[in-house]
């Protein structure tokens, strides 16, 4: 378990689900244990209804410093991408930032249909994979088109003027927070911010800031009958580049996502940029491992690893 995992009684759990549906009484309460960040649980009620319990950190021990407001960025991410696109996406039921009944914010969503897409991948067929895989790079596509004349984090309201400057700050974050908990990050701070400063006139050409999910790996994508049912886990969205999320990282850029996005080659000046967000999230994955006081340092050596050959 992480320090970031804000588990509650059922007790409590119950009068957050009395307050949020007055009308429904608890059958049942099952901890969805997959995630890394917050706590969630799968609530049945007495009606054979079911809902999702998200409940947020009580403080900012666990966070790093690029993770703001996470529970209020997911809301507004979730939010924009229902009234702006055509995939599914999770009807908040209620949510609650009162701090009267739990010690952290906390939401009810709808539950989707279907089943994690990281946990069947295995079963399914190379033509099943890639039907799935298309469909993400076109659900990809369609966040690129809800836009915003500026960048930064969607859980606070700084905003920056250009993509650069905002990447910057990302990566002034990271090398800050390492040196914090003296964490290993095997390359100089100061030396980073200088290659970037080189690299500075490629992200020039990005004008306008796109909705990014930033983490769509397939743990946080659910499959129902062959096709894509919907999107979770949205709190590290942000006002960026499409580039910048999971999909487009050097492990995990497959041809059938690109297809489905649209886009299976890129400029010099992409693959620069498409580098430097490979950097920030083999460094973030590196760093979170001590905030987040993981039992297993696995994905620090991983990330140490890729963040090697993005070098």
């Amino acid at each position: 378990m992480t320090i970031t995992k804000n588990k509650q009684s059922v007790e409590t759990i119950s009068n957050m689900a009395e307050k949020a549906f007055p009308d429904k009484r608890i059958a049942a309460v099952k901890e969805l244990t997959e995630g890394m960040c917050n706590v969630t649980y799968d609530i049945t009620f007495e009606d054979g209804s079911e809902s999702i319990l998200k409940i947020a950190a009580k403080d900012r021990r666990g966070n790093t410093s690029n993770e703001v407001n996470l529970m209020q960025a997911e809301v507004t991410a979730m939010k924009l991408a229902s009234e702006n696109c055509s995939f599914k996406v999770a009807d908040i039921q209620y949510y609650d930032t009162s701090n009267t009944i739990c010690d952290g914010h906390y939401f009810f969503m709808e539950k989707l249909k279907g089943d994690n897409f990281a946990f069947v991948r295995e079963k399914m067929s190379e033509d099943a994979i890639a039907i799935v895989d298309t469909e993400i790079g076109k659900i990809s596509r369609e966040l690129s088109q809800v836009k915003n004349p500026e960048f930064g984090f969607l859980g606070e309201d700084k905003r920056y003027d250009s993509l650069f400057l905002f990447v910057k700050h990302m990566l002034e974050n990271l090398i800050s927070d390492a040196g914090k908990k003296d964490i290993d990050i095997v390359y100089d701070g100061q030396t980073l911010l200088n290659q970037l400063e080189t690299d500075k006139s490629a992200f020039e050409a990005v004008k306008e800031a796109s909705l990014v999910h930033w983490d769509m790996w397939a743990g946080n994508v659910f499959v129902n009958d062959g096709h894509v049912s919907g999107i979770i886990d949205w709190e590290r969205a942000l006002w960026g580049e499409p580039f910048m999320d999971d999909r487009f990282r050097m492990h995990n850029r497959g041809e059938h996502f690109l297809e489905g996005f649209g886009q299976t080659s890129f400029s010099e000046d992409e693959l620069k940029r498409l580098r430097w967000y490979d950097i920030i999230l083999y460094l973030t994955m590196m760093i979170e491992v001590y905030y987040r006081e993981f039992e297993d340092e696995g994905q620090y050596f991983w990330a140490r690893e890729m963040l090697g050959k993005c070098m």
